[in-house]
């Protein structure tokens, strides 16, 4: 008999003790399955809001550089009480960034006081319609070329609306369609904080919004806001570089953000300057340390499923040790005995890794249909499968040993 009939044969066996124990089975590979299905859950929930995240900022312009007078790592509402202190940028600063020969074109947003708690609510509201999680800002006349805003209808405020202070406003898409569910937002009023202004335009739904801030939007010329809120004296500016220039106008922004900031030489900067592609890397190392740490917890429940596993085999060993016995009796070698057990034990450990899988794929499916970002890449189904038949294996071998090196005497008089 050839070894492929003898692979065959031992996993025909493999499957029929499977079936005659489907309780001991279940439970024994119980942990293999959880733990390979939440390993690729994880997986593809981290790859997929990975994804996501990359998308949306790559959205906001690959050639931006956003500028904020602290430093924009991942610490919002975190800051240091020098960086709450700081100046905060000016108006006057982004024009001047305007004139550096690498920078392209400019937008400076109005906001709250960064440092002064949470972000006041500002509500929006038509009719009986009101929403409270608008992101609402002012912006310069720039915006939507700078960040990549395409029209649904309408337009965009111009500069001379900006400079005479006009009580007009842009809609991002999702902010239409919760306050102007049944009629045509342009045109009409709307009423944000207290004040009344007219829609004029209203963005298109961006293909991958992080957390849909991006879609929720209410903006109005950054004049007309400093005329509202002359309290609020905070300011983010995005520099859009020459195509291929990003770093050259960084260094050009840095000079001069230094020079009107008068920092010293010695002195570190007292504002920050970030890019899409070093904020998507910053939440690529966070999530990279969320997955660690749960493969680090699958990695136990592993470990104490293949732990079931070497039980389930070592007392399968002792309830055939007489079909042990019989098979040396007529011709069986001890490593046919062996192989016998270890085929066994990465069939079931196999299995219970394809349901692992097979579960991981109906809950990502649901994820998606849900909306939230999953995606299962197929080298993560592969490793799964691979790791599980790997645990099969490993664990098998002492039982499979223990089965080799009984005594084909003793094991026939075995009762």
């Amino acid at each position: 008999m050839t070894r492929s009939h003898l692979l065959l044969e031992d996993m025909k066996m493999a499957m029929e003790t499977i079936r005659s124990h489907k309780v001991r089975s279940f439970l024994t590979v119980l942990g293999v399955v959880v733990g390979t299905a939440v390993a690729i859950i994880a997986a593809s929930m981290v790859l997929g809001v990975q994804k996501n995240i990359e998308d949306s900022l790559n959205q906001w312009g690959v050639d931006n550089l956003f500028v904020f007078k602290f430093d924009p790592g991942l610490h919002f509402g975190r800051l240091s009480p020098e960086e709450r202190m700081r100046k905060p940028l000016t108006y006057e600063d982004g024009m001047a960034l305007k004139e550096l020969p690498a920078v392209k074109n400019v937008v400076v947003e109005a906001l709250f006081h960064v440092g002064d708690g949470p972000q006041p609510v500002r509500t929006a509201r038509n009719k009986s319609h009101e929403l409270t999680t608008i992101v609402f800002r002012g912006v310069t006349a720039a915006y939507p070329d700078v960040v990549n805003g395409n029209m649904k209808e309408g337009r965009v405020f111009t500069e001379l609306e900006d400079l005479h202070r006009e009580d007009v406003v842009v809609l991002g898409f999702d902010s239409e369609k919760a306050l102007f569910p049944d009629e045509q937002a342009v045109g009409q009023q709307l009423l944000v904080d207290g004040n009344l202004y007219r829609v004029i335009g209203v963005f298109a739904k961006k293909k991958n919004s992080f957390s849909a801030a991006g879609d929720v939007e209410v903006l109005i010329p950054y004049r007309t806001y400093k005329k509202h809120y002359p309290q609020d004296d905070e300011n983010i500016i995005i520099a859009q570089a020459q195509h291929g220039m990003k770093d050259i106008a960084e260094d050009e922004v840095r000079g001069m953000l230094r020079m009107r900031r008068r920092v010293p030489a010695d002195k570190p900067d007292n504002f920050g300057i970030s890019s899409a592609e070093e904020l998507g890397n910053q939440f690529a190392d966070i999530l990279g340390k969320i997955l660690q740490y749960v493969i680090g917890v699958v990695s136990v429940g592993l470990l104490v499923g293949g732990v079931g596993v070497m039980n389930i085999m070592l007392m399968s060993v002792t309830e055939r040790t007489r079909e042990i016995g019989v098979r040396k009796a007529i011709g069986a070698r001890s490593r046919d005995i062996s192989f016998q057990f270890i085929t066994e034990a990465m069939t079931l450990t196999g299995i219970g890794g394809l349901a692992g899988v097979l579960f991981s794929l109906v809950t990502s499916f649901i994820m998606q249909l849900v909306h939230f970002p999953s995606s299962i890449p197929w080298w993560a189904v592969i490793l799964a499968v691979s790791v599980s038949c790997g645990i099969g294996l490993f664990f098998g071998i002492y039982p499979a040993m223990k089965a080799a090196r009984l005594d084909p005497v003793i094991a026939l008089r075995y009762e």
